[in-house]
């Protein structure tokens, strides 16, 4: 199978969606305990890498990302 060509941004996108999934998982994991068990409950399902999210979650941190991207180019940060 061949590898789709580069695409800068849509990498990016992907990658900062990433770090947002695995900083939020980070700090839910963090705060569970104090949360009521039905929330705990529904953020578990989440509890595993961004490879294995549904598409309706991955897409949910890529709109964070493509707010952190176009800050990047409002700020000239990248082209």
């Amino acid at each position: 199978m061949k590898k789709p060509p580069f695409n800068e941004t849509a990498d990016l996108i992907e990658a900062l969606a990433r770090l947002e999934h695995d900083q939020w998982t980070y700090w839910s994991q963090a705060v569970a305990e104090v949360v009521p068990d039905s929330t705990r409950a529904r953020w578990q399902a989440s509890w595993v890498d961004y490879a294995s999210l549904p598409d309706e979650a991955k897409e949910a941190d890529r709109v964070w990302a493509r707010q952190v991207v176009a800050l990047l180019r409002q700020r000239n940060l990248i082209p």
